[in-house]
């Protein structure tokens, strides 16, 4: 008889980590994910994108499971189209975090994720969107962004790094919500306390897995959280260096299908 798998649970990212750059799954990494289901055990996409742009993903591996979106603001049903657990960013408090924020650095341009399984991502004009391929709906002014629930705010400053938004953007902030460095020219603003660990322990929860059987895959600060969550978090070679140094290893580059390559040997 096989001996059980290592890990109950695995938790990947999608930007950077499981996807290429031309957001893509290599068809070694859906076979390394399906020795993963053969195995017994589960993968949980756990990413910053929010519900609607995660389904068509999802209709790719042929999941009908659950996905961690919106930085672990949502849980998120695929078999039902439906969203099992929701936070939202309240608009007032997000209003009044960008005025801090542009107190200190001059104007940022905003955008944000529309909360529910058919929202919108809003962005104000001179956002650019760091996912061209993700679709985006423009507004002429930035009170139009506030026209329904949102579950995030994304930020982008002109001249600051990623680093130094985040780093001013934390500073100011607060308790007003929580700052997130999500990839390149993604910073973000989510509700207080929610993280990517927020999220994963409730799917976890909801089927019955624990932290000591889960590995963690990610590219980005924001993975912080779900590394320390997780029995075991390893970051791509491209990885950010914060999330490199409290990493447990570090694999290859997404472009050279590192997610598989652990898989691989966790999942013989």
């Amino acid at each position: 008889m096989a001996a059980p798998p290592a890990y109950s649970l695995v938790a990947t990212d999608l930007d950077g980590t499981l996807l290429r750059g031309d957001d893509t799954l290599s068809d070694r990494s859906l076979a390394a994910l399906a020795r993963v289901a053969r195995a017994g055990a589960r993968h949980l996409v756990v990413t910053g994108r929010p519900a609607p742009r995660v389904r068509p993903l999802l209709d790719t591996l042929g999941r009908g499971g659950l996905a961690v979106c919106g930085q672990g603001a949502q849980v998120y049903d695929a078999a039902t189209d439906r969203l099992l657990w929701s936070v939202t960013l309240d608009r007032e408090l997000a209003e009044t975090a960008l005025g801090k924020i542009e107190a200190e650095v001059g104007q940022v341009y905003a955008a944000v994720d529309q909360d529910g399984v058919s929202g919108l991502t809003l962005i104000e004009p001179g956002y650019l969107m760091p996912h061209p391929t993700l679709p985006a709906v423009r507004v002429e002014r930035r009170d139009d962004l506030w026209c329904a629930p949102i579950s995030k705010v994304l930020l982008r400053h002109p001249a600051l790094s990623d680093d130094e938004l985040a780093a001013t953007a934390r500073a100011v902030v607060g308790s007003l919500a929580t700052v997130t460095m999500s990839g390149p020219g993604t910073v973000e603003l989510q509700p207080c306390g929610i993280t990517k660990a927020t999220g994963l322990a409730l799917a976890a929860e909801h089927l019955r897995l624990a932290p000591e059987g889960a590995v963690a895959f990610g590219d980005m600060p924001n993975d912080i959280p779900m590394f320390d969550w997780a029995a075991h978090g390893v970051a791509m070679a491209g990885a950010h260096p914060e999330l490199k140094a409290v990493a447990d290893e570090v694999t290859l580059s997404n472009e050279d299908d590192g997610v598989a390559v652990v898989l691989e040997r966790l999942f013989p």
